[in-house]
């Protein structure tokens, strides 16, 4: 039976009013295939996301997070995040990227793609400005909390709300203009941008 991946529904006061938003919707994994659970990776990595908006610079957190800091590595020495693009954006929260789907022209593919595999859960690092986290399923199809293969969000301001929920691996250290540029552009009803955002490279220095 096919479900549909999705984040969390969290809530945001604001105003006395509460809002509520998810952060990605995705198809299920055709299989669950954990990667090596005694993974080892650097404490401390720096990669660029090269993106047709600019470069943003991520010193990645092997110490906290070796797991996804690993996993990370690996997709991007593979190539694996080239011509995808950031498939969701939302003004004051944060930007999405990393799916596969996202090359294809139809767009309601789009944040419903990745690896067959999961990551477990490294919740400890707080959602400060600019972090980078790990995209996963819901707590109903995912009470253990593991991360989906290789989407990512990287916030645009402080978001709290999500410690204790979902895998932060890193922190953008230089670029964040860039990422404030890509949350600000012009996005249709699904909150993709109408002119794509493109991740042309991931390099690591």
């Amino acid at each position: 039976m096919t479900q549909k991946l999705f984040f969390v529904l969290f809530c945001l006061a604001m105003a006395g009013c509460t809002m509520q938003k998810d952060l990605t919707k995705q198809q299920p994994l055709k299989k669950d295939t954990p990667v090596e659970q005694k993974t080892e990776a650097p404490k401390s990595t720096i990669v660029v996301i090269e993106t047709s908006k600019g470069s943003i610079t991520v010193q990645l957190d092997g110490e906290n997070a070796p797991r996804h800091t690993a996993n990370f590595i690996k997709l991007a020495r593979q190539n694996f995040y080239s011509g995808t693009t950031f498939h969701r954006v939302i003004p004051g929260f944060m930007i999405q990227g990393g799916d596969p789907n996202s090359k294809n022209e139809d767009r309601t593919t789009h944040g419903a793609g990745g690896p067959e595999y999961k990551i477990d859960a490294e919740i400890g690092l707080t959602h400060e400005r600019g972090v980078i986290a790990a995209a996963r399923q819901g707590d109903q199809v995912n009470p253990k909390r593991q991360s989906s293969g290789s989407q990512f969000y990287i916030t645009v301001v402080p978001t709290r709300h999500l410690d204790g929920q979902y895998s932060v691996f890193g922190k953008v250290i230089k670029g964040m203009e860039v990422v404030d540029a890509i949350a600000e552009v012009k996005r249709d009803v699904r909150d993709n941008p109408l002119d794509p955002i493109v991740i042309q490279k991931v390099s690591v220095q």
